[in-house]
């Protein structure tokens, strides 16, 4: 038998209900902050990620999904292609490509499977999806403004209280401009000269090529070295300061809670300024269920023009599981508002034509055979959790009047043909 990849799943009823209901309220909630939908490919040009996500990064040393495309010719000349592995690359390279500055559209968002070679665990697949979304633009558009990074926090808290996620918790940090970083990581690379030879291999690797990515690390051993590693607090200019202050008065205005995390990086080397995730405790240790924050030289990283931008990814395997903690996927599932019973020969061709008629008004029905016994219609009915059963046999066809018996009270009555819609709905 032929099963699924490793770190990859089939996502089943009345699962999908939840999945649906996350990207719906999504959707609903980016239009009111004025977000327009892009889809990017699954895969791009290896060389976006090495230089917008960063060389020394996880992501792009050890877990990307990358191959030669050798073209259809022998004499073409190959090209390094990677299933995505994140989003924000790709529309940020979208962005610079079709000139979208000049048409307006600054804020972005997307939802789709990227894909990563990653240990599978709860929550964390080889394949996994998120929600995406971006605001790009020339300063002159104010795409730097801390503004823009409280609206990002404040439109994501609000997407949380709607999908009834309540207890979440924003942790919120600077890492700086690259100046900061760069005599942080100097800092970094000399405060773990002396106890680097302590730490996992990762770690020891990372000390010489980029101290800042032993923050990314969740060996529990090494955790009391890190604890003792000088902050990204302490080498911010005052630019950057006065940024990072603004943005928390203005979340502070707006009722929005947060925390700050002073050793919150995140794992992507692009990001400049506000860095941020946020929390929720269903999840166990790995407890972030999304995250962002500000890449202003991304675009020029990619050989684009320069564009600020803040933006986050909602990981959506891991959403789901903090919803599912609230309620069941049966509980929003949609369920027939009635089941059609065609009973006896040439019944079929009735109940095709009024079960039209009921889906043309905005109704959900589910429609039997002629074949099945009653008995067995009424099994499946129950089964699909139909609120009606709607009986069409040759009386109620000549009668134009069909027998509507609510499944859950065992009431029955005759409605005629024009009525049928009003009586399910009433």
């Amino acid at each position: 038998m032929i099963k699924a990849i490793r770190g990859t799943r089939d996502l089943l009823p009345p699962d999908t209900a939840l999945w649906d209901f996350v990207e719906s309220t999504a959707r609903e909630v980016f239009r009111a902050y004025n977000f327009q939908e892009i889809r990017t490919p699954i895969f791009e040009a290896t060389e976006l990620f090495a230089r917008g996500v960063g060389e020394e990064t996880d992501i792009v040393s050890k877990e990307m999904f990358t191959w030669e495309d050798r073209g259809r010719a022998a004499s073409d000349k190959s090209q390094s292609l990677t299933l995505r592995p994140e989003a924000t690359a790709g529309i940020v390279r979208a962005y610079i490509e079709h000139g979208l500055e000049k048409r307006g559209l600054n804020k972005l968002f997307c939802i789709g499977p990227m894909f990563r070679r990653e240990r599978p665990q709860k929550g964390r697949y080889r394949q996994f999806y998120q929600i995406d979304a971006e605001v790009i633009g020339p300063a002159s558009s104010g795409s730097d403004s801390p503004a823009r990074d409280a609206e990002i926090l404040e439109m994501l808290a609000t997407l949380l209280d709607r999908l009834g996620i309540t207890d979440w918790n924003l942790e919120l940090n600077s890492v700086g401009c690259p100046n900061d970083r760069a005599k942080f990581n100097e800092a970094l690379r000399a405060a773990l000269e002396p106890v680097k030879d302590k730490m996992c291999g990762d770690c020891q690797r990372r000390a010489v090529t980029n101290p800042l990515r032993v923050f990314d690390c969740k060996v529990p051993e090494d955790q009391p070295i890190i604890d003792k590693l000088p902050r990204i607090s302490q080498f911010l200019d005052e630019p950057c300061r006065e940024h990072f202050e603004a943005v928390k008065s203005i979340l502070q205005a707006v009722g929005i809670e947060f925390h700050i995390n002073d050793r919150l990086v995140r794992g992507l080397d692009y990001y400049t300024r506000t860095a941020f995730e946020f929390t929720h405790g269903a999840l166990g240790a790995q407890n972030a269920i999304l995250g962002g924050g500000r890449y202003d030289g991304l675009s020029e990283a990619i050989g684009g023009p320069p564009a600020p931008g803040i933006g986050f990814a909602i990981g959506e395997d891991r959403l789901v599981l903090s919803l599912q903690e609230k309620q069941s996927a049966e509980s929003i599932a949609p369920k027939p508002d009635a089941y059609i019973a065609p009973l006896g020969a040439g019944m079929n061709r009735e109940a095709a034509r009024l079960a039209r008629e009921l889906r043309r008004q905005d109704l959900v029905i589910d429609l039997g055979d002629e074949n099945f016994r009653l008995k067995k219609s009424f099994e499946t009915a129950t089964k699909a959790g139909a609120k009606y059963i709607l009986i069409v046999g040759e009386n109620e066809v000549k009668a134009d009047s069909f027998a509507l018996k609510n499944l859950a009270t065992g009431e029955q009555i005759s409605v005629p043909r024009a009525e049928v819609a009003r009586a399910i709905r009433s």
